[in-house]
């Protein structure tokens, strides 16, 4: 449905139509225009029309340099209508030689560095293009690819570059779309040579011309051993993995940084780091090795020193010479961005335009048949060339043979050109090539020269014609190309010599606990209000900590660095804390809620070391409770580990380790009333447990309560009595005749004594 206001129409459509049409139009033109690579010069639009400026103000590798600012806005004005600051980004990335493995742009001034600092501005830099952006743009004036308009239809630009080297694979490539993305890391040329190299010699040809090759993905594999980053590094991924990636075109590169070990004397050393991770920032590194190391989470790490110049120089100081080398290493490969995982997600555009994951032999192929294209197309535009010579030649032979005639004619007819044409049967190109003769020319050494040019050509078009008719001959050429291609970035080259080494998969070094962590004695102090921190040091006053307003003292305990501590919360839940992470004793710490998911409105029942092997009572004031192994709640999240199912009205009230020969268990309410009963009880002649043993669940009935709830539950051995704590110190009643009774029984009053707080401590 549609009206008119004024001059305009408006056109009604439902919302859900209208969004889905104009996100549809976003998400393609991102898709295509901006975030993913074309498979056969493996560029983005922006990058292409860089390139192609760049070209059109002459900035070839044997010019001067032109301002980056001018070729941005050339870019900008004619080709791409973004923001300048994103065209300069995109140009400084193709400059920089730790971010290009192939870089397409020669960079003069600050185009930033491996530190992550900033290029200098646009007005600042120069830039002109490298030999291997040449390739890229060989032979873009001999029609070798469409052309199509510019935005503003005043200009024109190719679609692709010819690309006489494989720079998708070769320079790689990253990008987020709309609901995809793509990541290519860099690969060698040479390595990328010998693998086209193979497909070509043991490709099958279609009806239709397209390469249909049998190469395995392990010959390939073998062949292009896995990326070749400009910043170095080791790779150190198993070999079937690097073939299951190249295969589906997704997976990833365990890559480590390059280090050595320097002897310092006296069994003293340091360890250099030389090379990191591709796309790795080296200051942000160290800032970050750094604060792991003041955090004492690299307990095996004295000091990291930045002692780069041009080169990468990064030293590494072992707290102790006993440690080893390679056991430091691998610490740090495992806590830092020393060791990264580098993706392939082959997602780019094929020559229909149209998005797709390919693997490496399809994306090796579709370049293949780019070349072939390219090679007919611009041999067709060659042979338009000949002909068109071949076409002026001849008239100019005509016109030599007949120059008397040829003469008279100019000089008497006042219609020359008709009479001409007439005359001597000739093209308006033959006419118009005579006519345009200087008289110079008119000697007999010139007609020898054409003589032997006429013939030069006839030769050639008879050679461009084979070549055309016959695709054993294209696939011949095509591969001395890629030859020549691998002369010039082989192995012996400094631009084409691998720099990333094929390691051998690092076995898994195991390290313990205690080695990673310096072990120091310390006193974990948790108060009133929440607030818990680790004192150095086996506190014996612990009266004389200081708390904040307000607050004061609930737990303390002894412990160790390398130890962890077990938090038991109303909610049924535990926590597990490492020791090594609590607060140190300066201050008043911070709030357990920090380190650990407790639901507000629940409170910390109590806090112990995790010594691993026993067994804990746990109850919830409901009167309800079972034993749980201490392994079985260790917590590995913030979220705890869900053990005693309480309910909305009810919560965890106690905790109480069960002695290896306790044989009752003796329960107290808020009531004062105590029951004492059997941990096991003879049922069919067998003895049975009265509560049982589980990881989880509600329980069983401990003791009832017409008013009241449970307070306390204690695990003893009969024969020692059952014992309590009092200002005086402990004490205990062995006589328990009156208090024994069965599981769930209300109990009586508790003995003299007891403490008025109804807890056994």
């Amino acid at each position: 449905m549609s009206k008119c206001v004024g001059n305009e129409e408006i056109r009604e459509t439902r919302l859900a139509e209208a969004l889905s049409e104009r996100y549809l139009s976003y998400a393609l033109s991102t898709i295509m225009s901006r975030s993913l690579p074309d498979v056969r010069d493996g560029l983005k639009p922006v990058h292409r029309r860089l390139l192609y400026a760049m070209r059109q103000l002459k900035l070839d590798p044997a010019s001067g340099y032109k301002k980056c600012a001018r070729v941005v806005g050339d870019v900008m004005g004619k080709y791409h209508p973004h923001g300048d600051q994103s065209i300069y980004d995109a140009m400084v990335r193709l400059a920089q030689e730790f971010a290009q493995r192939y870089p397409l742009v020669d960079g003069q001034g600050n185009f930033g560095n491996i530190d992550g600092d900033n290029a200098a501005a646009m007005r600042y830099t120069e830039a002109r293009l490298t030999e291997v952006a040449t390739l890229l743009l060989q032979g873009i004036d001999e029609n070798a690819v469409d052309f199509r308009d510019t935005y503003d239809g005043e200009d024109s630009e190719p679609v692709v570059l010819p690309a006489a080297l494989p720079n998708l694979l070769a320079n790689g490539a990253s990008g987020i779309a709309v609901g995809m993305a793509t990541n290519i890391p860099p690969h060698n040329v040479g390595e990328l040579c010998d693998a086209m190299l193979h497909i070509v010699k043991t490709a099958k040809h279609t009806t239709d011309g397209i390469l249909n090759s049998g190469v395995t993905f392990d010959k390939l594999a073998d062949l292009i051993k896995g990326p070749d980053f400009p910043t170095g590094g080791v790779l150190v991924e198993d070999h079937a993995n690097i073939v299951q990636a190249y295969k589906t075109g997704r997976g990833g590169f365990r890559l480590r940084a390059r280090w050595e070990t320097e002897d310092l004397g006296q069994g003293q050393y340091q360890i250099v780091v030389t090379e990191i991770p591709y796309q790795i920032q080296k200051s942000r590194l160290i800032e970050k090795t750094a604060e792991l190391l003041l955090a004492k989470k690299l307990p095996m790490l004295a000091d990291i020193r930045d002692e780069s110049a041009e080169d990468i120089r990064i030293v590494f100081e072992p707290k102790s010479r006993n440690v080893e080398p390679e056991m430091l290493m691998e610490h740090l490969f495992r806590e830092t961005d020393l060791e990264t995982r580098i993706g392939l997600n082959l997602n780019v555009l094929n020559k229909h335009n149209v998005p797709g994951v390919m693997n490496i032999r399809e994306a090796l192929i579709a370049f293949l048949e780019h070349r072939d294209d390219v090679l007919v197309r611009r041999t067709n535009f060659r042979l338009e060339k000949i002909e068109h010579r071949l076409e002026v030649l001849g008239g100019l032979l005509i016109a030599y043979l007949n120059l008397d005639e040829v003469i008279r004619i100019i000089r008497e007819e006042d219609e020359s050109k008709q009479v001409l044409i007439k005359t001597f049967d000739l093209s308006e190109v033959q006419v118009e090539a005579i006519l345009n003769m200087r008289l110079r020319q008119l000697r007999k050494l010139e007609e020898m020269e054409i003589r032997k040019e006429d013939k030069g050509l006839k030769a050639e078009r008879k050679e461009l014609k084979t070549l055309l008719g016959d695709e054993t001959l294209r696939w011949k050429s095509i591969e001395d190309d890629l030859k020549g291609l691998k002369q010039s970035f082989g192995p012996k080259t400094e631009l084409g010599k691998r720099r990333t080494d094929i390691g051998a998969v690092p076995d898994i070094v195991i390290v313990p606990i205690e080695a990673m962590i310096e072990k120091e004695p310390v006193t974990i102090v948790f108060s009133e209000k929440g607030w818990i921190r680790a004192a150095k040091g086996h506190l014996e006053d612990i009266n004389a900590l200081k708390f904040k307003d307000g607050d004061k003292l609930k737990f303390w305990l002894h412990a160790e660095t390398t130890d962890k501590v077990l938090v038991f919360g109303t909610n049924g839940r535990f926590y597990t804390l490492g020791v090594d992470k609590l607060p140190g004793g300066r201050g008043h710490g911070e709030p357990i809620r920090l380190m650990i998911d407790l639901p507000n409105g629940h409170d910390v029942v109590s806090i112990m070391k995790n010594e691993g092997g026993r067994k804990f009572l746990i109850a919830s004031d409901a009167g309800r409770g079972f034993i749980v192994p201490e392994d079985d709640v260790v917590a590995q999240t913030k979220n705890g580990k869900q053990v005693l199912n309480v309910g909305s009205d009810a919560e965890a009230t106690t905790i109480a380790v069960v002695p290896d020969k306790a044989d009752h268990i003796a329960v107290i309410g808020t009531n004062r009333k105590l029951v004492v009963f059997p941990m096991k009880v003879k049922e069919d002649g067998e003895l049975r447990d009265q509560v049982p043993v589980m990881g989880r669940g509600k329980g069983v009935i401990l003791q009832r309560y017409k008013d009241g709830h449970l307070a306390d539950v204690q695990a003893f051995e009969l024969a020692e009595g059952v014992t309590w704590q009092t200002g005086g110190g402990t004490r205990s009643e062995k006589d328990l005749k009156a208090w024994i009774g069965k599981r769930a029984g209300a109990g009586l009053i508790k003995p003299k004594g007891f403490p008025s707080n109804n807890r056994f401590s």
